[in-house]
């Protein structure tokens, strides 16, 4: 069966060919050139990945993104913007996006990014990267607590809400604590080995980490660890339970 995939793109020309191509790559391709109206088809109906144009009208890709993070859908998502800054990369990727694309592009490096991501989410399901404990078991390190079967975590009794890559990289880290893990470690590990977006997507996620930590920053921290990467410091450290 075809994978499924959602283009959501106001310009007429780009969408017909991103549609086109995408087509002859053998996937099933439905478009919306309306925000809402992409919006509600990406929660009422499947699909295996969305393209995701930032400037819409109606509701723009980053409240999409918002929406469909905070509802749980964790449909991989590949941003398409205009705008070549700093800041809307680290917008896009902080609101869930699993890989973005700056306008104008190739289509053919369109084409590899939506087979790199679809094959790296394959895997996952078959076997998740960041499972190097006991599958499912839950691991307490001083107030911290991680359910990795539920996507849940509390820090000193409160929940604490992560985006499934936030949460995936905190996964990692916690399973070496006080380990130093270099960038690369966490892209291959989260993102997959065939990821070609840059390590500014694992600082981004790391800093917006840091920040949702901070809620009990003396219980656990994340420690930048100059050229090399980072690891997770746990005070009063637990055994994990299984």
């Amino acid at each position: 069966m075809a994978q499924r995939l959602l283009v959501i793109e106001d310009e007429p020309t780009l969408a017909r060919l991103l549609s086109y191509n995408l087509a002859q790559e053998g996937y099933e391709v439905a478009h919306e050139d309306h925000g809402t109206a992409g919006y509600d088809r990406a929660v009422k109906e499947h699909f295996d990945l969305i393209v995701l144009d930032l400037m819409l009208p109606g509701m723009n890709g980053i409240d999409i993104l918002d929406k469909l993070r905070g509802q749980g859908i964790r449909t991989p998502i590949i941003v398409l913007t205009a705008k070549n800054t700093e800041e809307d990369v680290v917008r896009g990727l902080k609101s869930g996006a699993d890989d973005y694309m700056t306008k104008p592009f190739g289509v053919s490096e369109l084409l590899a990014r939506v087979s790199a991501v679809l094959r790296r989410i394959s895997g996952a399901t078959e076997e998740a990267p960041v499972s190097t404990g006991t599958a499912g078991s839950t691991i307490i390190l001083g107030q911290l607590e991680i359910y990795p079967e539920r996507y849940e975590v509390t820090l000193g009794g409160q929940s604490i809400n992560l985006r499934p890559k936030e949460f995936e990289v905190l996964l990692y880290l916690a399973r070496k604590p006080g380990v130093v893990l270099t960038r690369d470690d966490l892209m291959n590990a989260v993102w997959g080995f065939d990821y070609i977006g840059g390590q500014r997507t694992v600082d981004v996620h790391v800093s917006s980490l840091r920040k949702k930590l901070e809620l009990d920053p003396e219980s656990v921290h994340i420690d930048s660890i100059r050229g090399v990467g980072y690891k997770l410091v746990v005070n009063k450290q637990r055994t994990p339970v299984a």
